[in-house]
């Protein structure tokens, strides 16, 4: 039976083969690539409206079930299910391994040459699915997204296709995963551009809409229906200094939530052992959703009722309000979701459940909207529409954690049909965007990526890196070192030479070792050892080296993770060389020049 698998396996990738070839014979390049963003349109779509419709399966029919059994109260301890099921999965079915959120899909793009693995395609949505459908308070766009880019990439890697039409349909995934999961093919363009590729031509743009329309179409036909419906007449110009004190708000509430995401996600990181994670994590999040049910999964059924006006649904049952006006409880119980929503979505995904942040962020964001709005009722200072500060807050929260605030406007428009609040959308994204981004430089995803000294490269600094190679910046005029010399032979070595770095080689080149000033410092006055103490008792051996024919951009990934100045150099493991990033960086200034010049 093996053998008939592997068979067919092996005739079916042949086949396949033949036919790209055939295609690419026949079909010009950009037709075969929008072609492709076609198919990766489609494909995105299939896969959100399932998993649109697993996730409500589990949302649904559990509690209709146990609230039959009469034993609904069970539920509130499903978050934990959750987790330990997505946590089983990763562990059984993919290596105990899976990278979580958008910041590793930059990272993707940026180090890895737009080279999504293809279990990206299952293990996002899986767990996704598993952990939101079971009550984790987190959303299934960065998953869609995720798989969506891994079709992408994995299309273009089928199709031969090379780096720059690599990460074009990778964004297109990652368009078309946003149209999808919100029914807003816009939103998911302008996405794509804001947040996984911000230098783009304007070509770019055909596959990215092929992809995202097709997306959106295909999910509607399989998943109809809006996920909210707003009904406005349009904004009142006596409400404009709400909406900026709403932007002012969510520019401060977005701060909060970065911070704070980033301050558990270090707790957790800590704790080594999954079932510390799992108990310590579930356990936390499942009192948070028993005191505040609307924290159960993507909560969206919560903000339908603050659009709809039914305020009182969002309350605690087990609250008895006889002794508190029911207004300034409202206005507790919002500001205490507002608070717990963020602890509530990273325990989600750090405890060992997987989700994305752009469901958490509207969430937040239609609970701001409803706590100004509904304080300046209580204090009589404004009569407000509630319906409309509910959506805009919801487009101010995801502008401010993810600096995008055109990806705002167009997903809080395209979400709610709220069209005609283009411009209370304008004012608190703006500064809702503006207050982040001047007190935090970057945006939830690009923080885990600069505190790795990664960030989007310019045209020219991918050119460079994919023009230059290891061999071209090496450096060979190192004076070699014996692991038997004397330091009196070391030492004369130094006095001739004009570096303080010394590869210790023995007699097949291998390098055993690296020799600098700081290892000799202290024994080099001491004359009385120079004839006694030998290179290998003084030699370093925790170096760090790289092959002469891997790409620049693994070099440079290798300087990154591990923080050193200087990369040993072998060829078929014989030391030959170092590469420094001073050298790097001289030579990435020539080329500019350089360019400059030709430009002029």
């Amino acid at each position: 039976m093996n053998y008939i698998l592997k068979y067919i396996d092996v005739n079916t990738r042949l086949f396949f083969r033949k036919l790209v070839a055939f295609l690419n014979s026949k079909i010009e390049t950009r037709t075969f690539m929008i072609l492709a963003s076609l198919i990766v349109g489609i494909l995105t779509g299939i896969a959100a409206a399932i998993l649109k419709d697993f996730v409500g399966f589990l949302e649904e029919k559990p509690q209709i079930y146990f609230d039959h059994l009469g034993i609904g109260f069970i539920l509130p301890f499903f978050p934990l299910i959750g987790i330990l099921l997505s946590t089983l999965i990763v562990t059984i079915f993919f290596k105990g391994e899976l990278s979580k959120g958008l910041s590793n899909l930059i990272y993707q793009i940026v180090r890895k040459a737009s080279d999504v693995p293809k279990e990206d395609i299952v293990s996002h949505y899986i767990t996704s699915g598993v952990s939101v459908g079971f009550g984790g308070s987190a959303g299934l766009e960065a998953p869609i997204v995720i798989t969506g880019a891994a079709i992408g990439s994995n299309i273009s890697k089928g199709l031969k296709f090379n780096y720059k039409i690599r990460t074009l349909l990778l964004a297109s995934g990652s368009a078309a995963g946003i149209s999808a999961i919100f029914n807003s093919p816009i939103a998911g363009v302008i996405f794509a551009i804001e947040v996984m590729m911000p230098e783009f031509s304007i070509p770019s743009f055909i596959p990215l809409l092929i992809a995202s329309a097709t997306a959106a179409v295909v999910s509607r036909f399989l998943y109809s229906g809006q996920i909210f419906y707003l009904v406005t007449e349009g904004w009142a110009l006596n409400a404009v200094p709400f909406y900026a004190i709403l932007g002012i708000l969510c520019g401060i509430i977005s701060l909060y939530y970065i911070k704070a995401t980033f301050y558990i996600e270090s707790y957790f990181e800590k704790i080594k052992k999954k079932r510390s994670k799992i108990l310590i994590g579930g356990t936390i999040l499942c009192i948070l959703v028993f005191i505040l049910p609307p924290l159960y999964g993507e909560g969206y059924i919560s903000v339908k009722y603050l659009l709809a006006g039914q305020y009182t649904k969002i309350l605690p049952p087990q609250v008895a309000f006889n002794f508190i006006n029911q207004n300034l409880l409202l206005i507790i119980v919002a500001a205490l979701i507002i608070i717990t929503k963020v602890f509530a979505t990273t325990l989600t995904i750090s405890s060992g459940g997987n989700g994305g942040l752009i469901a958490p962020s509207l969430f937040s964001g239609a609970f701001a909207g409803f706590f100004l709005a509904h304080l300046m009722s209580f204090l009589g200072i404004a009569q407000l529409n509630h319906a409309n500060f509910i959506v805009v807050g919801m487009a101010g929260i995801l502008s401010g954690m993810m600096h995008a605030p055109l990806t705002g406007i167009f997903l809080g428009a395209e979400v709610t049909g709220g069209y005609k609040l283009i411009v209370p959308f304008m004012i608190v994204t703006a500064l809702s965007y503006f207050i982040s981004r001047y007190f935090h430089a970057e945006s939830i995803y690009t923080e885990p990526l600069t505190k790795k000294g990664i960030k989007f490269r310019s045209e020219k600094e991918k050119s460079f890196i994919r023009n230059i190679q290891v061999r071209d910046i090496l450096e060979s005029n190192f004076v070699t070192v014996h692991p038997n010399m004397t330091l009196r032979e070391i030492m004369d070595k130094i006095i001739h030479s004009k570096r303080n770095l010394f590869p210790v080689v023995d007699g097949n080149d291998v390098l055993l070792g690296i020799i600098t000033m700081d290892d000799i410092r202290e024994v080099m006055l001491n004359t009385d050892v120079y004839d006694v103490i030998l290179a290998y008792e003084i030699m370093n051996t925790h170096f760090h080296s790289i092959d002469i024919n891997i790409d620049l951009n693994h070099a440079l990934e290798k300087f990154e993770e591990n923080n050193v100045w200087n990369l040993a150099v072998t060829n078929n493991g014989k030391y030959i060389g170092f590469i420094s990033k001073s050298n790097i960086f001289n030579k990435y200034l020539a080329s500019w020049a350089q360019q400059q010049t030709e430009d002029i």
